[in-house]
């Protein structure tokens, strides 16, 4: 089902295949770059060309939104700083802005639902102030839910058109950490204590009322778990149905994206019911420390390009798995090839270069070497 969205083709094949045997001409022993070269692979059958090109508009989108059930203590700061932040979103003094200018993106600020008047211009998409409290009412209102959605898909269609190559969705908003784990929680089928963590750094007590608000909202999400539209009305917010419209459209509109932490991937979760096969189009930037993280990329199958101990949020571990990507794309398409670098290969009789030969019934010896077809042994970069 698509649910209003397109049909999600996944990226080509053929090119991924062209790809995977460029790899093995490039100077370098087979596979010894690693991942690096399945993340490049990846790359060019998104972009339907090999060799890719290097990512020249990066883009992060925040979606910033607040929840009622902040005030009910499930986190360690209160509700306005959301709108605090937003405003050092657009300042420039946020860890989003800083780790954009190191991986060359720029940053774009969404207001769906901050429970706060903001800035005109990016609020244009605003759907409400703050969404409900979910483990005693529902989110939004159908008219709302409608809203969020149409408003993602517009942000994405609206960054592609513009000339995004590659895109991040990034989050911003007092206590979702809460709408996020009973999402998770709820399509995974997990207790809550096994899936609640710390967010902005709660206490034991915090966490018990993190943990019972969750539940709650679990019971009331479990009648509709199967309804993806309904699922983000009832127990999730306008922000959440935004960033899963803007995942489902993006991979509708083939651009790859960089997935961040247990906020992002939460609605990436839902996006996929919306759009089947959408996840074929996304990365797993890193993994966060909230156990719901590491539940939903293993319903997604995502393995995460990097393990830091992050939990910030606002797209930060993404952009901080962005270089990586670049590097991937940098070495498939600009490292030379054996024969056009002159270096002697297995094929080829070079008994007095024996340094940078093997014969192929010694594949695990030291030096380089290029197989003739490594396309079977290539592993999927998301598994």
């Amino acid at each position: 089902m698509t649910h209003g969205f397109g049909p999600v083709t996944p990226p080509d094949a053929e090119v991924r295949a062209a790809a995977e045997r460029r790899q093995a001409q490039l100077t370098k022993p087979g596979g010894s770059l690693g991942r690096l070269e399945e993340l490049g692979n990846w790359v060019a059958a998104c972009q339907g060309v090999c060799p890719p090109k290097q990512f020249e508009r990066a883009r992060v989108v925040v979606f910033a939104g607040d929840h009622g059930v902040a005030q009910h203590g499930v986190s360690a700061y209160p509700s306005e700083v959301t709108a605090q932040m937003v405003a050092n979103f657009l300042g420039g003094g946020a860890a989003v802005n800083a780790l954009a200018v190191v991986a060359g993106a720029t940053v774009r600020v969404a207001d769906i639902s901050v429970d706060a008047e903001t800035d005109s211009l990016i609020a244009r998409h605003k759907v409400r102030r703050s969404s409900g409290t979910i483990d005693r009412e529902d989110a939004l209102t159908l008219a709302e839910v409608a809203s969020a959605l149409a408003a993602g898909k517009a942000i994405a269609d609206e960054e592609i058109d513009a000339g995004a190559d590659v895109l991040i969705a990034g989050d911003m908003g007092i206590g979702n950490t809460t709408p996020a784990t009973a999402l998770i929680a709820t399509l995974t089928d997990t207790e809550p204590v096994a899936a609640v963590g710390r967010g902005t750094g709660i206490d034991d007590a915090g966490w018990a009322r993190k943990v019972a608000a969750i539940r709650d909202a679990m019971r009331r999400a479990r009648p509709v778990a199967k309804d993806p539209v309904e699922l983000l009305r009832v127990a999730a917010g306008a922000d959440f149905a935004a960033m899963a419209a803007f995942l489902a459209q993006a991979a509708t509109r083939r651009t790859p994206v960089i997935l961040d932490g247990v906020v992002v991937t939460a609605a990436a979760l839902v996006a996929e019911d919306l759009a089947a096969g959408a996840s074929a189009w996304w990365l797993a930037g890193h993994r966060s420390t909230e156990p719901a993280h590491n539940l939903a990329l293993q319903r997604l199958r995502l393995d995460p390009l990097l393990d830091m101990n992050m939990r910030l949020g606002e797209a930060s571990g993404a952009l901080t798995a962005l270089p990586l990507l670049r590097a991937a794309v940098a070495t498939l398409a600009e490292m030379s090839t054996f024969a056009e670098a002159g270096v002697s290969t297995a094929d080829t009789d070079t008994a007095d270069n024996t340094d940078l030969t093997i014969p192929a019934d010694t594949a695990d010896a030291p030096g380089l070497t290029a197989p003739t077809d490594t396309a079977s042994a290539t592993p999927d970069l998301r598994k």
